[in-house]
């Protein structure tokens, strides 16, 4: 299968499990913490991932799969599905209308496509390598926005934030404190679609895992934006630090994030 061949298999299982997380929002949900009261698995997440691994075994029987709710391991000398069934979990429990399927493929370590599809807004966001990233069809390009002073930033705090909060206390007051707007929404993955569409113009966070950044890192690429890790190092999937601009602000952005481990 070649890459758009692929997407279209996650695209299918993205929408599939969409209209899971379409019909039960708002409705009573059962959760149950994993790691953490702020790290949470609903029965939706679970129907969620079943649903896409089953539609994607049947379209690519040989394949690995690396999922959020069931594990596995992503086999850098194979193709891998890397599964986000739910990103935004607690905002799903809690009737917070913000939250995402995530689905990339990934050969050798490295997303070939990606798909982050939001039910509720009936977008969906694809890319391939290569070929561009796209919304509903249109045509995505990060934001024009040339200095760090002009954006407006997107992030995220780590479920595990009370393990160190001053490290993300730090990071989050080295931006305010020059004034910047920072916006949460509780989904990396549509953070970086997001920014992948022009509407942030940049995103930074740590703690996160490969199904929470796998497509989107592919959507900014795509989009014309960089994507590195904290240091400004290459962005490779396994390291857990991501910052993800519009490019013209990159260096501006790594230079204040770094700073606070200096």
């Amino acid at each position: 299968m070649d890459a758009s061949q692929l997407l279209r298999s996650a695209v299918d299982a993205a929408h599939a499990a969409g209209e899971i997380l379409r019909e039960g929002f708002g409705t009573s949900v059962t959760s149950r913490s994993k790691e953490g009261r702020h790290n949470l698995v609903t029965e939706f997440d679970l129907r969620c991932e079943d649903t896409i691994i089953a539609m994607l075994r049947s379209a690519t029987p040989t394949a690995s799969f690396l999922a959020e709710e069931s594990g596995g391991s992503d086999n850098d000398d194979s193709l891998t599905w890397v599964i986000d069934p739910l990103d935004g979990t607690v905002n799903f429990a809690h009737g917070i209308p913000i939250f995402c399927v995530s689905i990339a493929a990934t050969v050798n370590g490295v997303p070939v496509c990606g798909v982050i599809h939001n039910p509720l807004l009936n977008e969906t966001f694809t890319a391939t390598s290569g070929g561009g990233a796209f919304l509903n069809g249109a045509k995505l390009q990060v934001s024009p926005t040339a200095t760090l002073n002009d954006a407006i930033l997107v992030t995220g705090f780590p479920y595990n934030v009370n393990e160190n909060p001053q490290h993300c206390i730090e990071q989050f007051s080295a931006i305010v404190s020059k004034g910047l707007p920072v916006r949460r929404l509780g989904s990396a993955a549509l953070d970086l679609a997001y920014t992948a569409a022009g509407r942030f113009d940049g995103f930074w966070e740590v703690a996160l895992h490969a199904w929470d950044m796998a497509a989107g890192v592919l959507l900014v690429q795509e989009a014309g934006g960089t994507v590195t890790h904290y240091e400004g190092r290459p962005f490779r999937l396994g390291h857990d630090s991501i910052i993800a601009t519009n490019g013209l602000i990159h260096g501006e952005l790594v230079n204040i994030l770094t700073s606070v481990d200096r």
